[in-house]
């Protein structure tokens, strides 16, 4: 099937370039279900927990830690893990956190190269808003899927990511692949 496109008479001069339209990226663009402060009772993180796991893109839960798909992913697969214990420093992990934490990155490098053959991954914390921590109260790591070629035009000059599958889609992949993987 191909897509259809068609011009908006009237709106500039024609440039003859498609337009890819986000709108689901305005809610990310005006802040919305950012942190309210550095206390649990405002923090995303600590209110996702609450809900199914389908409505909060969450793929795995552990004893301490868990695993959630971000919302505003930089690659299709962006997943995060963070220890469910609201603290915004690794140093305040305890010995358990700490290793469930490793545990679960382990865990997710292999479930995702299982479900979408990733080429490599950026693994890291953010450790405070100077270091581009968006919410620094809660500790999280960000395992990113990357592919030969994903950092094309798009992003670079377009300062758009094509994502080509629906967030639910992704975390019931991955979910299933978390259950079917030791």
């Amino acid at each position: 099937m191909t897509p259809e496109f068609s011009e908006q008479a009237g709106v500039g001069v024609p440039d003859a370039l498609q337009r890819l339209w986000t709108p689901h990226r305005l809610s990310y663009v005006q802040g919305a279900g950012k942190a309210e402060g550095d206390e649990p009772a405002g923090c995303p993180f600590c209110r996702v927990v609450e809900l199914s796991d389908a409505d909060g893109l969450i793929v795995a839960r552990g004893s301490e830690v868990f695993a959630l798909l971000n919302l505003y992913p930089y690659n299709p697969g962006h997943l995060m893990v963070l220890p469910y214990r609201h603290v915004a420093d690794y140093t305040e992990l305890s010995a358990g956190e700490t290793a469930e934490l490793a545990a679960f990155t382990q865990k997710a490098m292999r479930v995702v190269r299982h479900v979408a053959a990733p080429h490599g991954f950026n693994i890291g914390m953010n450790q405070g808003v100077v270091a581009g921590a968006g919410i620094a109260a809660h500790l999280h790591q960000h395992l990113v899927p990357r592919w030969g070629g994903d950092a094309n035009f798009m992003p670079v000059i377009g300062h758009t990511k094509v994502l080509p599958q629906l967030l639910g889609e992704t975390r019931q992949l991955l979910a299933d692949g978390w259950k079917a993987i030791d």
